[in-house]
């Protein structure tokens, strides 16, 4: 059985809550990724902070990206698996919520992300375009 632990990619680190947005931005390019887990004080997670949400919900709207929090982002439930799930678990989640990134929790804590380069080296064919449709076509209609 593949696990996400075995398919997620190693290294994944937290932006906390109370960083600001032109420190994530900087944090993204350091690691060369282009979403970051929100954690609280606790380390627990809280959100999820993309490349897109820093430019579309801060910079386009005029706010200043040194004064916006990644908490201030954060929204709706967060979304996460346990290293030990199966792939077809990880594809339920990220097909039935319509995303993109997953992290990879193991002891309540951040162990890696998954992400659809994850999925490209590590699905079938068709696997894979199945996860596409799933995920692309439903976005595209909202």
């Amino acid at each position: 059985m593949t696990t996400a632990g075995d398919i997620m990619h190693r290294g994944a680190q937290w932006i906390p809550a109370h960083e600001t947005l032109d420190r994530a931005a900087q944090l993204m390019r350091e690691l060369n990724v282009g979403a970051l887990p929100i954690s609280d004080e606790n380390e627990r997670l809280c959100g999820i902070l993309t490349d897109r949400d820093i430019v579309v919900g801060c910079v386009a709207m005029g706010h200043d990206p040194s004064r916006v929090t990644a908490g201030d982002m954060a929204k709706g439930t967060p979304r996460w698996i346990e290293a030990g799930a199966d792939v077809g678990e990880v594809l339920e989640e990220m097909q039935g919520h319509q995303i993109r990134r997953l992290p990879v929790i193991e002891n309540k804590r951040l162990v890696g992300m998954i992400s659809e380069s994850d999925l490209a080296q590590n699905l079938t064919d068709d696997q894979l375009a199945h996860w596409v449709e799933s995920v692309y076509a439903r976005t595209a209609t909202h």
